[in-house]
């Protein structure tokens, strides 16, 4: 009876395949930590406060914070105030990136994030629950002497939340409040080299624009991109692993179709997961160095959800698939319990990703936490996923338990087969067992790696070796889910041996009532293991 080739391959055979894939694995990780540097650079930078002189500000002017036509500056705003500029004719300006370098495509998107240095001042505190309205323009240039091209103009709101640790008296006068940081812009290309933006803060006393906001003294921001050497490595894994999982994927799915018997559902599942996993793996990022593609981090993230949902409802199915109860299965309409919470929280945080990214893509300095509607919306779409994510697990549980339960149970028949019979039984509830921790690790190395990356510095000193712990962490957990993918094919592809022709009973010394016990009575039932005929042929019964 032809099984898979993890039941039909030799124990020495497949420890040999799981050395080469740990192997594997521990050069993920070492070519993450060793060779890429770390992935992302955060760089400050200080705004230089300049003086938009031009009467009511008709025609579009950007203001350079230095350079041969830098803007007018202003030291303090004790000069502006003595000079008597009102702050609708003050321009605060950052050029991106620093003097003397320049940004790249390599860099893959920018994200900044604001600090403001708000001074205490007793005629002009900051309210409870102050607002603070950002008149913001972004542009462009790929030669230090053309002209800046908009990019993107928007008028944003952004809540204050500060604290001041002393008392409000006369002698805490100038005294700055510790304020969180705002989010500012998101961009998701990189394409060109120099970019400007001006920032203003429109004041208003009629209609309460940029009122009761404190004393600003300067706005600070903090750019963050992707390391230009990170990026190099992280293409090179996926130009390679892509073919690795296509020849993979096409030869596990070349032996079904040699099957007499139609796919199966596992079969499908498994071959949809390596789908997916091609889906993620394809170099399309490539593509970004030479073009202005701001759509692709939107696009990488539904890349990943759709390869995580597959995942997850794998392992639902490789579960449900093993159970002796007495469901049908072998259709996917028998396990919408377990897998309508995946398509739920699939959906909940792809909305959440169109209305934050998704309205990024016209306006990059949107973001959908800075109203009240849009932190609700948003909490909700999280909460709803993590519901739905609690729910899964529950049932992934439950279902690991009944499986290894229902699988543990029926050993109880092994000891009345001869020796050689009750081996070979043994050691495929083994492997399957086995192969059920594997996924259980990789799900676990996930969660683990990623806390450790989130509290530890970003990188380890051992000597003069430097290892860099989030590089690692990204191209380990993307090689391992590449390996387990890729084990997955390899190990539950169809075999070409046939235990039932290649071995003869007497070889065994198995008598016919064993052969009727556990061979016979599971043959009509059709199914890429013999763990799995076993098991819905136990259901069938």
């Amino acid at each position: 009876m032809a099984g898979a080739i993890i039941e039909n391959m030799s124990t020495r055979k497949l420890c040999i395949v799981g050395g080469i894939l740990l192997v594997l694995q521990v050069i993920a990780f070492l070519v993450g930590g060793l060779i890429a540097p770390s992935p992302t650079t955060a760089v400050p930078y200080m705004s230089v406060k300049c003086i938009d002189v031009r009467k009511n500000h008709h025609k579009t002017k950007w203001l350079m914070p230095w350079g041969t036509n830098h803007c007018k500056k202003l030291r303090d705003f004790d000069e502006a105030v003595s000079r008597q500029i009102e702050a609708n004719d003050i321009v605060f300006a950052v050029h991106i990136p620093l003097p003397s370098k320049e940004m790249s495509p390599w860099f893959q998107f920018m994200l900044f994030i604001m600090q403001l240095d708000i001074a205490f001042k007793m005629d002009n505190d900051l309210k409870e629950n102050a607002e603070i309205t950002l008149d913001v323009s972004l542009a462009y240039r790929d030669d230090m002497f053309d002209d800046w091209e908009e990019i993107a103009h928007a008028i944003e709101i952004r809540k204050l939340k500060c604290t001041f640790g002393s008392p409000k008296t006369v002698e805490s006068e100038g005294r700055h409040y510790d304020c969180d940081f705002l989010p500012f812009m998101e961009i998701g290309s990189v394409a060109h080299k120099y970019y400007l933006i001006n920032i203003r803060l429109p004041v208003n006393d009629r209609k309460g624009i940029n009122v009761g906001i404190g004393e600003i003294k300067d706005i600070r921001l903090v750019g963050i991109h992707q390391n230009g050497g990170f990026t190099k490595v992280w293409f090179a894994m996926k130009t390679f692993l892509t073919p690795s999982i296509l020849i993979i994927m096409v030869w596990y799915w070349r032996r079904i179709t040699l099957m007499t018997r139609a796919p199966v559902l596992l079969e499908k599942v498994i071959f949809a997961l390596g789908i997916s996993m091609t889906f993620i793996n394809i170099p399309v990022e490539w593509f970004s160095i030479g073009f202005d593609w701001t759509w692709m981090l939107l696009f990488g993230d539904i890349r990943q959800g759709i390869f995580y949902a597959m995942l997850l409802s794998f392992w639902i199915i490789f579960c449900g698939e093993h159970m002796m109860d007495q469901n049908e299965r072998n259709r996917l309409s028998g396990y919408w319990k377990q897998v309508g919470p995946i398509a739920v929280g699939s959906f909940c945080l792809f909305v959440f990703d169109m209305c934050e990214r998704g309205v990024q893509l016209k306006n990059p300095f949107y973001s959908i936490w800075t109203t009240e509607v849009g932190t609700e919306l948003a909490m909700a779409f999280i909460i709803v996923a993590g519901i739905c994510l609690c729910l899964y697990f529950l049932f992934l549980c439950f279902m690991v338990f009944q499986v290894f339960r229902n699988i543990s149970g029926k050993q109880s028949s092994l000891p009345a087969m001869s020796k050689a019979r009750r081996l070979h039984y043994e050691g495929l509830i083994f492997r399957f067992k086995f192969m059920m921790l594997i996924t259980l690790a990789c799900a676990a190395m996930t969660v683990i790696f990623f806390i450790v990356s989130q509290v530890t510095e970003g990188h380890w000193k051992w000597g003069d070796i430097t290892i860099q712990v989030n590089s690692a962490f990204f191209t380990g957990i993307y090689g391992m889910w590449n390996l387990y993918v890729f084990a997955l094919m390899f190990l539950y592809a169809p075999s070409h041996k046939n235990y039932g022709e290649d071995q003869s009973n007497g070889d065994l010394g198995v008598n016919s009532g064993e052969e009727l016990q556990l061979t016979t009575t599971i043959t009509h039932v059709d199914g890429p293991t013999e763990v799995y005929k076993l098991a819905r042929k136990e259901a069938q019964e």
